[in-house]
């Protein structure tokens, strides 16, 4: 059977680029090589598109001195990415993409689209639960008709911090300290801060500015943070793996404590009280669905003393790094990194039904999730 040719998406215009690159390493490694025939594409910072064959490469970095230039075209009818070479240029046939991209113009239902309009099959959530789940307030929306238990939360926009003083007072009316503030599109703990006084939330306001113009205010929970993996959807029924609790180093797990602090730790199956584990389990599940979620998704949870759990955010292209929670869960549930990935790409190609050999798409096989 002729392999089928993946193309794997990295790097990205967001402030995760350098994760990104992190996770996508840890994937390629794992793609069968007799299955897939591999197109590695890179997206720099300022937002070129370009092509490397090492993997090493994307771990040094001098994937971003390439001079190939690779897109992928939105013409449905050729499916496939345009390669460039100097005074060269050929196309070259996609059956499937991987977007490891997180964060915004990646995770955010961008991509998704794009791909979409290619009518290439990609592994992941489509565009209307990327885009949700991405944005922080309107996934506060949606659990909210859950009847799932959130953090409580004011929404501030950029454009009002020209008035802190009166978002300050609103914010203060609404919660005691500490408070914890968001950017509303932005992953991996960019932007987030915790505020012990007036004098941190201004600081916190205007960092969490930096990185979206819509923000969160959300008051302090105070529990174990817990994450979940989803993997399912469509046709397929959507299954949560166990749960995995965070140990962070630092005061909450900020973006350095994730992925740089070796005293952060994650465990697998920590005992939680009562049936809190099953609860979060389901609510994974149920939130996943909420959103229209298809492929694979990372619940994130607070568990109180009580054994109440909290729903805190879902990510949509969880991180894939030496370190990361979502392969780590199926890990324990007997799956391993390789197999994980085969089946996510296997259920990416059936998102619209099955592919014959030369990955032809065919519109009347979709089916009822729309991505």
């Amino acid at each position: 059977m002729a392999r089928k040719k993946t193309a794997v998406l990295f790097g990205g215009q967001s402030s995760e680029h350098i994760v990104s690159c992190m996770s996508a390493v840890n994937v390629i490694r794992q793609i069968d090589r007799e299955k897939y025939e591999l197109l590695l594409i890179g997206i720099t910072e300022d937002g070129r598109w370009l092509r490397t064959d090492r993997v090493e490469d994307i771990e040094s970095g001098v994937w971003r001195e390439s001079t190939v230039h690779a897109v992928i075209l939105p013409d449905a009818g050729k499916r496939c990415a345009l390669i460039r070479d100097g005074e060269k240029q050929w196309e070259e046939k996609i059956d499937v993409v991987f977007p490891v991209l997180h964060g915004l113009y990646g995770e955010d239902g961008t991509v998704q689209g794009l791909l979409e309009m290619a009518r290439i099959p990609y592994v992941g959530c489509g565009v209307l639960a990327s885009a949700i789940s991405m944005d922080k307030l309107y996934t506060k929306i949606i659990v909210k008709d859950l009847g799932i238990r959130q953090a409580a939360y004011e929404p501030v926009y950029r454009e009002e911090l020209r008035q802190m003083e009166q978002v300050v007072r609103r914010i203060e009316a609404h919660f005691s300290y500490p408070v914890f503030i968001k950017p509303s599109n932005a992953g991996s703990s960019r932007g987030i801060s915790r505020a012990e006084n007036r004098a941190e939330l201004e600081a916190g306001l205007h960092e969490a500015a930096r990185h979206d113009r819509k923000l969160l205010v959300e008051e302090f929970i105070a529990g174990r943070e817990v994450e979940c993996a989803v993997f399912g959807g469509g046709s397929q029924e959507a299954v949560a793996s166990g749960v995995g609790e965070i140990l962070a180093a630092a005061q909450f797990y900020d973006f350095d404590a994730k992925y740089f602090n070796e005293d952060s730790k994650t465990v697998t199956d920590p005992e939680l009280p009562g049936d809190a584990a099953e609860q979060i389990r389901r609510a994974a599940v149920a939130i996943f669905k909420a959103v229209d979620g298809y492929g694979l998704a990372r619940v994130d949870f607070f568990v109180r003393e009580d054994g109440q759990i909290v729903f805190n955010e879902i990510n949509t292209m969880p991180g894939f790094t030496a370190i990361s929670m979502y392969p780590m869960l199926w890990e324990a549930r007997g799956i391993s990194k390789a197999r994980l990935i085969d089946m996510l790409l296997e259920h990416g190609m059936k998102r619209w039904g099955n592919t014959d050999d030369e990955g032809c798409f065919d519109n009347n096989k979709r089916n009822s999730y729309d991505g």
